[in-house]
């Protein structure tokens, strides 16, 4: 008899056990926090909520990638969005293949909340993610379930450390026709709950070539927007994932390397801190949302031009880096440097713009706050 060394080599290894003590204050302070943030958003109407779940699946998708090592371009990834889901903004431009297909991913998965995740769904992700059929610089099994053996492993070239090995090929097919047989079923099991459990299960049996944390992100998204019954997104848990990742990493292969137990008690308190630290994370995003709503309310009657309207949308996003400056302004706007000049200029004097202490060539201007 072959010795376990991981939990899916136990018998029933999905009978999950946890210490309600724990985990049921957790789950409710959880519960009660979402609730609280969709009745508050809920009464803001439907604009601003179009521009909260714009940032925040903006800020899944860049950091669901970003915990992968890959950093995407921020304004495609907005742009992408913006444009499946009809919302008229400014500045949008071309976005990538790749940049395209992550955002199908994700938008069919919480836009798409309510129906069940299938073999076919599942592939059409995959596929949507790698749509070259390459991950970086090598071929990959894409659209399909992986037929080789696999390992988590760090460290360099001959030194190289097994973190884990996952379920073996041949039984890839069989754990998971079990594991969306179960995510597809009502067996009045929480939603916040079930998203933690499937995220766990989805990566212990890493059933693709690559872009498993990606897609066990998704699914976890996908039930997350079922306990909200929402289509809006007001919290990004892949943004938190993403400042807790060493913990994050640490925590399932302590689950996964558990031999003798199906307790997971460990991953659901974690979940569930890290999702609580998300939603209250959230408060930052809706500020910047509501104080950009109320700059454009008051300035209503304010006549700007493109460029104008194109760097105030930056600056209240909060997506300008760094100070800002004229030959900023030229760049970004792509006109010469004296109009920029008299774009900004002309924001100094309608009390928009004030110019920082510092002059000369480090010269450099902010937003005035404003009160309605």
């Amino acid at each position: 008899m072959i010795m376990a060394k991981y939990i899916y080599q136990q018998e029933n290894w999905t009978n999950f056990t946890w210490d309600e003590r724990k985990i049921s204050p957790l789950l409710a302070e959880v519960r009660n926090l979402q609730g609280r943030l969709l009745g508050k958003m809920g009464s803001l109407g439907f604009v601003l909520q179009e521009e909260a779940t714009l940032k925040n699946i903006t800020l899944d998708v860049l950091k669901s990638s970003e915990i992968e090592g890959e950093k995407l371009n921020k304004e495609q990834v907005r742009s992408s969005i913006a444009r499946r889901l009809g919302l008229e903004i400014a500045g949008l431009v071309n976005s990538a293949r790749n940049i395209d297909g992550i955002v199908d991913m994700m938008l069919d998965a919480t836009q798409n909340y309510e129906k069940p995740l299938t073999e076919e769904r599942l592939f059409g992700w995959h596929g949507a993610l790698f749509p070259t059929g390459r991950s970086g610089l090598y071929s990959i099994e894409v659209a399909q379930y992986r037929t080789g053996e696999m390992q988590v492993i760090s460290g360099a070239f001959g030194q190289e450390k097994v973190h884990y090995e996952a379920v073996s090929a041949k039984n890839v097919k069989s754990e998971m026709d079990v594991f969306l047989k179960w995510l597809n079923s009502d067996n009045e099991q929480d939603s916040v709950i079930k998203a933690a459990i499937s995220h766990l299960r989805f990566v212990t049996i890493h059933p693709f070539d690559d872009g498993n944390g990606r897609i066990a992100r998704t699914i976890s998204d996908m039930l997350l927007a079922r306990s909200d019954e929402s289509k809006y997104r007001f919290y990004s848990l892949s943004a938190q994932i993403n400042k807790e990742r060493k913990k994050y990493y640490e925590t399932l292969e302590k689950v996964q390397h558990q031999t003798t137990s199906n307790d997971i008690t460990v991953w659901l308190e974690w979940f569930l801190k890290c999702l609580k630290s998300a939603i209250l994370s959230s408060e930052k995003i809706l500020k910047s949302v509501l104080t950009k709503a109320e700059f454009w309310k008051i300035h209503a009657k304010t006549s700007f031009n493109d460029r104008q309207k194109m760097m105030l949308n930056k600056l209240l996003d909060g997506d300008f880096i760094g100070k800002l400056q004229s030959s900023k302004w030229a760049k970004i706007c792509k006109c010469s440097q004296d109009t920029a000049i008299r774009d900004i200029k002309d924001l100094i004097e309608k009390g928009i713009l004030q110019q920082d202490d510092a002059g000369g060539r480090s010269t450099s201007y902010k937003l005035i706050e404003t009160t309605s």
